[in-house]
């Protein structure tokens, strides 16, 4: 197997949430560096990983092992590529919503405020739209909607006229040029953090990542046989309020249905009452686990 450049975050954890058998098919919805995938198949002797993952760098640093099958595509379209492979029902489905470290530490790819670099942030880089393009031929109110929703951003309307006043001026086109317009709108105490929900906030819009995550989820559910888990991995309040919800209810606002009898009719057992997050060692070892957040479920 060759080495992974990404550290698993929650790995332990995952790995016992997931109840792997010697002969189960599972699904490791975001391969990224390879390091969850590496202990799923670890933890396995017969059984098969269907790993997905859009970026290039994912593919070429793929595992070589007979039981894996790398799909490079977005995990969005699983019951489809899995169709190809005969495969209806999986046992366990797995999912790390996180960029991975290498992504945020290669400044041509445009995912951190830290490196200059182009505004690109593209998790699949044959995709038409990246971040520079949202910057700059957004009209001011769809940048609005996408910082205040995405970034959860207080004073997105401000953000949002500095951009559109200073792409008048000239292109946006560097994550250098991005990061000094919004330190101008950022609070002190907490520019940082700021800077981060503004990334945050177009990486998601240029990937589609909400879309994305919602259509994952509906066919994990169709996917995942009675008794199969599905585990996820989160990083901020958005998609966990997606997984949440979805886990407890079966739909995305939480909407608890119920039968003539008042019993709770939800496809989901939640198994993690209580969200795991990374220990004290992990968090000293990996700072950037500090938001992970892993929630389980299991298919009725």
């Amino acid at each position: 197997m060759t080495e992974v450049y990404h550290i698993p975050v929650l790995a332990r954890e995952s790995i016992e949430a997931l109840r792997l058998k010697d002969d189960y098919d599972v699904i490791d919805a975001t391969y990224g560096g390879g390091g969850h995938s590496r202990l799923i198949l670890e933890n396995m002797n017969e059984g098969r990983l269907f790993a997905f993952d859009q970026d290039e760098d994912a593919a070429g640093n793929a595992l070589e092992d007979d039981r894996l099958f790398f799909i490079r595509h977005n995990f969005r379209y699983a019951k489809n590529f899995l169709k190809h492979f005969g495969v209806t029902q999986v046992d366990a489905v797995f999912a790390d919503l996180g960029v991975s470290s290498h992504d945020f530490d290669v400044a041509e790819r445009g995912f951190s405020f830290r490196f200059d670099g182009d505004l690109d942030m593209r998790m699949n880089r044959d995709a038409k739209t990246d971040a520079a393009q949202v910057v700059n031929e957004y009209p001011e109110a769809e940048l609005q909607r996408i910082f205040g929703m995405y970034g959860e951003i207080k004073n997105a309307r401000r953000l949002a006229a500095e951009i559109v006043k200073a792409r008048k001026e000239q292109p946006i086109k560097t994550t250098t040029q991005l990061k000094e317009i919004a330190s101008a709108c950022a609070p002190r105490a907490i520019e940082n953090k700021y800077l981060a929900q503004v990334f945050q906030a177009l990486r998601i819009e240029v990937n589609e990542e909400m879309e994305a995550l919602k259509e994952f989820l509906e066919a994990a559910l169709d996917l995942l046989k009675p008794g199969g888990i599905l585990a996820i991995i989160t990083y901020h309040s958005l998609e966990d309020r997606l997984c949440k919800n979805f886990m407890k209810s079966g739909n995305f606002e939480g909407k608890i249905e119920k039968d003539f009898y008042g019993n709770v009719q939800s496809p989901f057992k939640v198994i993690t009452r209580k969200v795991i997050v990374p220990g004290k060692e992990e968090l000293e070892a990996n700072p950037r686990s500090r938001s992970a957040k892993l929630r389980v479920a299991e298919k009725i």
